[in-house]
């Protein structure tokens, strides 16, 4: 329970899917651009609805959502996602975004997340500003990549050194040789 906002963040769970759902699909709706169908939400609660947080008030009302998942990237690194984040217009500016993120991330971290990922259209500055507070780094620009035709940044926070490097292509288990510089005239 946040006692300065009067707010009580809680891990997402199948059996209250009667419950949040609508409000978690009316939330995402509202704020974010693309439009999921029930599939896409479904996706991510059944597989990994203990990836995901929601900050409510003391009435119950969902005044924020985050929606993540974890999962092996391309036979490499355990990748974390947040697939989602909303909060409600009107209590944004109060930490809640933040706390939603930094729950997400640490129990990626918990269970295993060598790097975690998102992305965010290049117009949203504040949520930009909120990733990058948080250790994101911006890796790419995706042209076009939502429906609306609104570019985005993916963002990479990497977890573990191994992560980092592997990016770098450097194997940390190499034996790493000096360069043989030429002789000098």
């Amino acid at each position: 329970m946040d006692e300065e906002n009067n707010l009580q963040y809680v891990q997402y769970h199948s059996s209250k899917e009667s419950t949040y759902l609508a409000a978690i699909r009316q939330l995402i709706s509202n704020d974010l651009s693309e439009p999921y169908s029930i599939y896409v939400y479904r996706y991510f609660l059944y597989q990994w609805g203990d990836l995901c947080f929601l900050a409510l008030d003391e009435n119950q009302t969902m005044l924020g959502v985050v929606i993540s998942k974890l999962e092996p990237h391309r036979g490499g690194p355990n990748r974390g996602y947040i697939a989602m984040l909303a909060v409600k217009k009107e209590h944004r500016g109060k930490g809640i975004a933040t706390k939603l993120v930094r729950m997400a991330i640490d129990i990626m971290i918990e269970r295993g997340a060598d790097e975690i990922a998102l992305e965010t259209e290049v117009t949203n500055t504040a949520a930009m500003k909120l990733y990058e507070r948080l250790g994101f780094l911006r890796s790419k620009r995706l042209h076009r990549y939502y429906l609306n035709g609104n570019s985005a940044f993916r963002f990479l926070l990497f977890v573990k050194e191994s992560a980092f490097n592997s990016r770098l292509g450097y194997d940390e288990d190499e034996d790493q040789e000096e360069p043989e510089l030429p002789p000098s005239a």
